[in-house]
């Protein structure tokens, strides 16, 4: 048992770095539970170890009595003169109850319940050694799985890292050496734990200061910081030296302290805004890349009415809302991201007015006419270069419809009617131009048509000879 202690009090010593005497202390209580099995309730037994020897002394304090009749409690004068001459009546005589063979049951009870102490005092120490370390980075390997807990080894003690402060696109695995930020120390009922966290904003923050010397001095403070774990981070600072750009002090030459960061959260993006007090200028810089057209703010209720154009509306979003959702986190106002309406009401009042001259010309009502500008067709010349099919798809109409409108439109110009009409109908004479007489008539009738083919030519011809005769 002696050699059993020697190798406990040096093993927790190097390894758990307990001290000795908080494990005799520890030790003693737990043979004292035990001995009493094996020694009895003697009447104020005590257990006493030695820490450089390891040795075990159990005692008890008896009253001497003439004639013994509670054993456990009682004890004979000749007995008490044997270990103390002076020893009177009714006086309290210290005796040694340690058994010949304390036992290997209560050697097993004792080093159960030492464990069981040893343990609490472990837990102790993690306490009293984390409890002011809350809010740091510490540095450990991933040991083992408990559900969706990740237990690290962190040296002589061992955190965890609830499923809560997990990043959802990062894997772990066993052996990993991984950093994290220390949430809290919670004393609970099952001891202290080191509660562990990846996927919190101080992380980040910390990151930044580690990286950072200007933060680390207070040269240039952080502000502010919203972040979306795995995904994206947005981080708001400002200088307190005018000569400084706190922005670009964050990203270092070439970007080498940010690609540091950014490489510690595994590709993680993250934004470095400029802090400012004029929130017109703060929300224009946090929802860059996007162009914003318009600010509307609400100060009372805090609210922020931004407008962007229509392909700029997916950055100011971003994917999945993160842009506009981290900005509103930032700068905590409620942040609305719309697309900008003002020129498709200016192309409306267009579309509108187009239609109206249109209308005016056809001689149809406005409806209609706005619906031929919407499909393409703005004037009347537009409307010539179409058939009656054209029209009818692009007002969803009967292409009996189409026709009538086409046949409006021929009207307007002057020209002939559509499908034919005017080629079906006789051509006039030139007034300027007399009749042929009769018999060149006749004579233009039997001669042979041209070889070109062409209606005219022979009618040139004749004219041609008739004036050179």
């Amino acid at each position: 048992m002696t050699n059993e202690l020697l190798a406990l009090f040096e093993y927790y010593e190097k390894e758990k770095g307990i001290d000795r005497s908080t494990m005799v202390e520890a030790i003693e209580g737990a043979l004292l539970s035990a001995s009493k099995k094996s020694i009895g309730p003697a009447r104020e037994l005590n257990i006493s170890i030695a820490p450089e020897t390891g040795k075990i002394r159990a005692t008890a304090k008896l009253v001497v009595v003439e004639n013994v009749t509670a054993p456990y409690d009682e004890l004979d004068l000749a007995t008490a003169r044997r270990i103390r001459p002076d020893a009177e009546l009714g006086e309290e005589v210290e005796v040694e109850v340690t058994p010949k063979d304390f036992g290997r049951i209560a050697a097993q009870t004792a080093k159960q319940a030492m464990m069981q102490r040893l343990r609490q005092a472990e837990k102790e120490m993690i306490y009293d050694e984390f409890k002011d370390r809350a809010g740091d980075i510490v540095s450990g390997t991933v040991r083992r799985f408990e559900r969706s807990d990740v237990i690290v080894d962190l040296g002589k003690f061992e955190g965890v890292m609830p499923s809560r402060e997990r990043v959802n696109t990062e894997e772990y695995n066993i052996g990993d050496r991984i950093r994290a930020y220390v949430v809290a120390v919670e004393n609970g009922p099952r001891g202290p734990e080191i509660i562990l966290s990846r996927s919190h904003p101080n992380f980040v923050r910390r990151l930044f200061e580690s990286e950072v010397s200007e933060i680390a001095d207070r040269t240039v403070e952080i502000r502010g910081i919203a972040r979306e774990a795995g995904y994206r981070t947005k981080v708001a600072v400002f200088s307190n030296d005018d000569k400084v750009d706190p922005v670009g002090a964050c990203v270092g030459l070439r970007g080498a302290r940010v690609k540091n960061i950014v490489r510690e959260l595994n590709n993680e993006k993250v934004d470095i805004i400029r802090w400012s007090e004029n929130i017109r200028e703060f929300v224009e810089d946090a929802l860059k890349p996007a162009k914003i057209r318009t600010i509307e703010l609400n100060e009372e209720e805090k609210r922020v009415r931004v407008t962007v154009d229509e392909e700029e509306l997916s950055k100011a979003i971003g994917r999945r809302g993160q842009n506009a959702r981290l900005t509103s986190r930032l700068i905590d106002w409620d942040v609305k991201v719309e697309k900008d309406e003002s020129k498709h009401e200016q192309f409306e009042a267009r579309v509108v007015e187009a239609g109206g001259q249109l209308a005016a010309e056809l001689g149809v009502d406005l409806d209609t006419a706005v619906g031929l500008v919407r499909g393409g067709i703005v004037n009347l010349e537009m409307l010539a270069g179409v058939d009656a099919e054209d029209v009818a798809e692009i007002l969803d109409v009967e292409e009996s419809v189409g026709e009538e409108i086409l046949a409006k439109a021929a009207l307007k110009m002057g020209g002939p009617a559509p499908h034919g009409e005017a080629d079906a109908a006789p051509a006039e004479a030139p007034e300027d131009e007399a009749p042929a007489p009769a018999s060149e008539a006749a004579a233009e009738e039997e001669s042979p048509p041209a070889e070109s083919g062409g209606e005219e030519e022979p009618a040139v011809a004749g004219g041609e000879e008739r004036e050179n005769a």
